[in-house]
């Protein structure tokens, strides 16, 4: 067999035919990269967005079931805190988690002074609800089941109002491609291409003098996700191409109830919150049988990678494709008011969940692993930031608990911010950047996504990653020498499915959301972190032992 191509340390682009300038340049546009742009625009800072799409089509508008923090007079920080480190199976840096929970309720109150509308009961106090692996009700949500929309609609008039004065500059339809160094190595901006015409179209760069990636997740490996078409991994592509480390990247959570619409389905699937089991809604399979009791005390509200594998177990055992959720017992009235998203979901699916069983199977959704940062989002490149989806802060393990996605891009994009104003050294310009650059074919990324299905899912053993492995080998040599957008995101996808591949394969063990059925067990030798880092063309892992990791 010919020796495999190396994975290139560049994207194929034309030369830049624009330049911008800020003190920042954000990419991405959730909870994580609005904060951090809101919060150093207040500090002083001039802040570029640069967003793939409009602002709102990333996946904080998708989340459902709400955000975590010890808000309530009856739960504590260190409550929460004890909840997440059992989630996260002995892998959450608790110094990460500290911050979190120590800084999330204020977090969450500015949000809330910011025009943030949380729900409320008839007292006019915050109406929290629970979810898997929670032991407190200390969920916050907003509009029933919309709460990523409405913390999105309040940051986005803040930082729209803000660039309406000046500092902020927005540039939608922009896709990122590289990273830029000057002399000293540091990060001192980005390239990008801009779809569509104007007075920055095609490719361009942002000169800057630190940048922050924000982009979401990477679920778009998969053929079946409940991330949006732009989750296709391209900040840890970007990170990776560009010498920073990624660690965590086998830990990818499944979430047990993406709506089932048919086997032909693919891409973005409806996703069913965990909130609708807080609420008191059961699993069963088609015999009407519950399967949850006896596999955890907390049953359908144990931590999804139990309930995920507890499904995928059931359609193994029974041949079917999916299972069922029954929240029948609620009447529509509930189903209304309390979750009208998933309501109208359903209902534009044929499915009227007052009075049917809801058909649900896991599908990817949370990337637990990223790139590797510290308490203040330091990537291990000076001057690259990383927060949200896209970082592994150390927070979740190697299982996030629900709903402290959210509260973890809220605190450590204010963490940056903070860091960004008082940090910032003086501008230069970037060098020149000759390492390889390379282009895979775009339809590698149907290739990519069968692949990952196949043998990187739910289930994962030798063979089958083994399999997976080969087949993202040999899709190297299906190159281009034609940049478009659709190259593009399929040459981020194919690095980034290869690194979560053969980090899935060197951790022989279970644990958390990393299934091995030929290691079905911890394995307390593995207590510790992949770090992944790209080196002329290969991929390489390093193994530190969770008291070595910084």
């Amino acid at each position: 067999m010919n020796a495999p191509l190396p994975l290139a340390h560049r994207l194929l682009a034309p030369p830049p035919g624009w330049v911008a300038y800020a003190d920042v340049v954000v990419v991405g546009s959730g909870i994580a990269g609005l904060t951090v742009a809101l919060n150093a625009r207040r500090a002083g800072l001039t802040v570029l967005v640069v967003t793939k799409d409009v602002l709102s089509a990333g996946s904080t508008r998708w989340a459902q079931g709400g955000i975590a923090a010890a808000l309530d007079a009856e739960d504590s920080p260190e409550l929460h805190l004890k909840d997440t480190l059992v989630a996260g199976v002995g892998l959450c840096d608790e110094a990460a988690v500290r911050v979190l929970v120590t800084e999330g309720p204020q977090a969450v109150r500015r949000l809330i002074e910011l025009g943030a509308r949380f729900d409320r009961d008839r007292h006019g106090e915050l109406e929290l609800t629970r979810e898997g692996g929670h032991l407190r009700n200390r969920i916050a949500h907003a509009g029933g089941d919309a709460t990523g929309a409405e913390i999105f609609r309040a940051l986005e008039e803040a930082v729209r109002a803000e660039a309406e004065a000046g500092g902020v500059e927005l540039i939608e339809h922009a896709l990122v491609l590289d990273l830029l160094f000057d002399d000293r190595g540091r990060a001192a901006g980005v390239t990008l291409h801009v779809m569509g015409e104007g007075q920055r179209d095609g490719v361009g760069a942002v000169h800057s003098r630190a940048v922050v990636l924000a982009t979401g997740g990477l679920g778009q490996v998969y053929s079946a996700t409940t991330n949006p078409p732009v989750s296709t991994g391209d900040g840890v592509a970007l990170a990776l191409r560009a010498g920073a480390a990624a660690t965590d990247l086998e830990f990818v959570q499944f979430h047990p109830t993406a709506l089932y619409v048919g086997p032909e389905a693919k891409g973005q699937q409806p996703l069913v919150s965990e909130a609708v089991r807080g609420e008191g809604a059961v699993l069963v399979d088609a015999a009407g049988e519950r399967f949850m009791v006896g596999q955890h005390p907390l049953a359908e509200l144990a931590p999804r990678d139990v309930v995920a594998k507890a499904i995928t177990r059931r359609m193994s055992e029974t041949g079917a494709d999916h299972v069922y959720l029954d929240g029948r017992a609620f009447g529509e009235d509930t189903w209304r008011r309390r979750f009208p998203t998933i309501w109208e979901s359903c209902r534009a699916h044929g499915i009227d969940p007052a009075r049917e069983l809801i058909p649900v199977r896991p599908a990817a959704h949370h990337a637990s692993g990223g790139v590797r940062t510290d308490l203040y989002g330091r990537t291990t490149i000076p001057g690259l930031y990383a927060c949200g989806e896209v970082a592994c802060t150390g927070v979740h393990g190697a299982n996030r608990l629900a709903s402290n996605s959210l509260l973890e891009g809220l605190v450590f994009a204010e963490r940056i911010a903070a860091d960004l104003a008082t940090r910032l050294p003086e501008p230069r310009d970037p060098v020149p950047d000759d390492r390889p650059e390379g282009l895979l074919d775009p339809a590698v990324r149907g290739e990519v996504q069968q692949a990952m299905t196949a043998g990187a899912g739910v289930l994962r053993s030798r063979d089958s990653l083994d399999e997976t492995c080969r087949r993202l080998m040999a899709a190297r040599l299906r190159t281009s020498d034609e940049p478009c957008t659709e190259a593009w995101e399929a040459t981020n996808l194919h690095l980034v499915a290869s690194a979560l591949a053969a980090a899935a394969r060197e951790r022989e063990e279970t644990r958390g959301s990393h299934w091995r059925e030929d290691f079905p067990d911890a394995d307390e030798r593995w207590l510790g972190h992949l770090v992944t880092v790209l080196r002329d063309g290969t991929i390489t892992m390093e193994y530190q032992k969770k008291e070595e990791a910084p």
